[in-house]
């Protein structure tokens, strides 16, 4: 589908920005990407998203809308080829629950645990274990949170799975046991095997994973005293 006057600001290694990718990318939707260098913010970037001042940052036909989770919504209302969100209201309000349960539950835990160290990671990292359980249960054995097709839930969260097990590469806490959680293990490769066109934009988890040891060591320097 055409996408006049469609750009989106992000980062190659930002998983928010990744969700507007792949948001996008599923609609048919054609856009300019322009790549930030975030200790060096573009002007674009801080006229657009003044308040914040962080990517993402879809900008249509010269209108800023910034935050991913609200971007993502804006997206599915704008083009309404390849619905994210489901018709009935009950299944619409479940999705954003999740997806809502996700981003302020399962992403906060990683992340932490990528941070943090000593007995606050422990328990940091124990939590989200308890909280990804949970989203386990929830997906239960289907492919993806869409069952027939990727959703909203796919798009906004799967690519905390990739993230969760670099976080457990680099700081040697396991998140997601593949005995207890597999659907969870499963579920970003199952998101990239359904729509391939995603492939396009998500970043080669190697070089994330380069990427995010160089960060970790920033964090850990950052927090000696």
């Amino acid at each position: 589908m055409e996408g006049e006057g469609v750009k989106l600001l992000g980062h190659w290694a930002s998983p928010f920005a990744l969700r507007v990718h792949w948001a996008l990318k599923l609609k048919g939707v054609e856009y300019d990407y322009q790549e930030e260098d975030l200790p060096n913010k573009s002007p674009l970037l801080l006229q657009y998203n003044p308040v914040h001042k962080k990517i993402p940052v879809l900008v249509h036909n010269g209108k800023p809308i910034a935050e991913s989770s609200v971007i993502l919504e804006y997206i599915d209302e704008t083009w309404k080829k390849n619905p994210l969100l489901p018709e009935d209201p009950y299944e619409r309000a479940k999705a954003r629950f999740w997806a809502k349960f996700i981003d302020d539950k399962c992403v906060p835990g990683i992340f932490r645990t990528f941070s943090k160290v000593g007995e606050e990671q422990q328990k940091i990292a124990k939590e989200a274990r308890e909280n990804l359980k949970l989203l386990e249960g929830e997906l239960d054995k289907k492919r993806v949170f869409g069952d027939s097709r990727i959703g909203f839930i796919d798009v906004a969260s799967a690519w905390i799975i990739c993230w969760a097990q670099i976080v457990e590469e680099i700081v040697d806490i396991k998140l997601i046991d593949a005995e207890e959680m597999p659907s969870l293990v499963a579920w970003f490769e199952n998101v990239l095997e359904a729509a391939p066109v995603l492939k396009e934009c998500t970043p080669p988890k190697d070089k994330l994973l380069e990427h995010n040891k160089g960060f970790h060591k920033m964090l850990v320097a950052s927090a000696s005293p």
